[in-house]
């Protein structure tokens, strides 16, 4: 049994992969000495990461609701780097939307087809190739808002449940070929997403909600998502794992 804590030399892909948690995973996955496809709806974004990655990683440019493209994507970084062995469902969209809202259906049609049905097309694109790995791993990227709810969220939190249920699902059916599929649940993180929010209530909002008393930053998450695609993670499958500062874990 191949119970190594390295992944170099692995393929690895890593969507939403321009900015926030995606680049902090590809350039984790890149210092390990991974070969990382550094995907994004940003082709600069993705180029630029790409570049901070270093000579084994390679931009790609791909909007994950478009399914065709996935297909396409997903064949060429088989070619270009060897193999799959790594897949990291990360890209996401904000979807905060008021019940009422005349865009309501527009923004939850975009929120579940990037955040949900997009990580099951990009595992399945992925799968022949994850099926030749000795030490295949998916990680899907969900959100504490899939274990509870904020007011005037529901595309996202739908969406993010869904990721939670997709997970465990993917486990039991891949589990027989010692594919492990797991889901990291990001509480407060300083991303893109949560730039809008003004420090003040950020530091309010942390010191009310999490045991830790701040936000997190994009590298605590990455690290999570390292230690479930090491080979050595074998033996832990169908799981969501909260990375959110205690935010789950305290009552008041």
């Amino acid at each position: 049994m191949n119970l190594s804590r390295s992944i170099a030399g692995r393929v690895a892909i890593v969507t939403g992969a321009a900015s926030g948690m995606g680049r902090a995973t590809a350039l984790l996955f890149a210092a390990e000495g991974a070969r990382v496809a550094v995907v994004d709806l940003d082709a600069e974004g993705a180029a630029q990461v790409a570049a901070e990655c270093g000579p084994h990683a390679r931009a790609y440019a791909l909007d994950v609701s478009d399914g065709a493209a996935i297909k396409q994507t997903v064949a060429a970084i088989a070619s270009d780097l060897s193999g799959i062995d790594i897949l990291v469902n990360n890209a996401g969209v904000s979807s905060f939307c008021p019940l009422d809202s005349a865009d309501y259906e527009d923004i939850w049609h975009r929120a579940i087809a990037v955040m949900l049905t997009a990580h099951q097309r990009m595992v399945r694109a992925c799968l022949p190739h994850l099926r030749a790995s000795d030490a295949a791993r998916i990680v899907n990227i969900a959100s504490t808002e899939g274990l509870g709810a904020t007011p005037g969220d529901t595309p996202y939190v739908a969406a993010k449940t869904g990721v939670i249920g997709l997970t465990r699902a993917l486990a039991v059916d891949l589990g027989p070929e010692g594919i492990t599929v797991n889901c990291i649940c990001p509480g407060p993180i300083r991303t893109a997403m949560t730039d809008a929010v003004a420090e003040d209530h950020k530091t309010i909002f942390a010191k009310r909600r999490t045991a830790l008393r701040r936000y997190g930053e994009p590298e605590e998450v990455a690290h999570i998502t390292l230690s479930l695609v090491l080979p050595a993670a074998s033996y832990i499958t169908g799981v969501a794992i909260p990375v959110d500062g205690g935010l789950t874990a305290r009552n008041a």
